[in-house]
């Protein structure tokens, strides 16, 4: 079974938003895009929505799709769409995650990332934002 994944581009002038998972996770301490596993009767858009709520106390507006892939873990597969968001409201907090970073496109090699992120961070390098 494919899980429906969707995570957040959120930007910040020339930096954007990364998430550490929590240690007692799968892929703890990784560093991932805030977002999650799109629930039924959900859409990618919804989703993404209530998972910045849950995640970060913040609102977003989901802005277009800036990509998206299937990636192949151990444990579970994932169809992963990366939107373009920004906050309409509310200050990120850090509610579920071990760590929060704004960063920019050069510093992406400094941060362990889940694999599923790796191909996305290439295309980003690229992005002339």
């Amino acid at each position: 079974m494919t899980a429906q994944v969707v995570a957040a581009l959120i930007w910040q002038g020339e930096r954007f938003l990364i998430c550490q998972r929590p240690a007692h996770k799968a892929r703890g301490l990784l560093w991932e895009f805030v977002g999650g596993k799109v629930e039924a009767g959900e859409t990618p858009q919804q989703a993404l929505v209530r998972e910045c709520q849950e995640e970060l106390g913040i609102t977003i507006e989901v802005g277009e799709l800036f990509t998206e892939l299937t990636h192949v873990y151990p444990d579970l597969t994932v169809h992963l769409m990366l939107f373009h968001a920004r906050i309409i409201e509310g200050t990120v907090q850090k509610l579920e995650h071990n760590n929060l970073r704004w960063i920019t496109t050069e510093e992406i090699d400094q941060y362990p990332f889940c694999p599923a992120d790796v191909e996305i961070l290439q295309k980003l390098k690229q992005f002339a934002h």
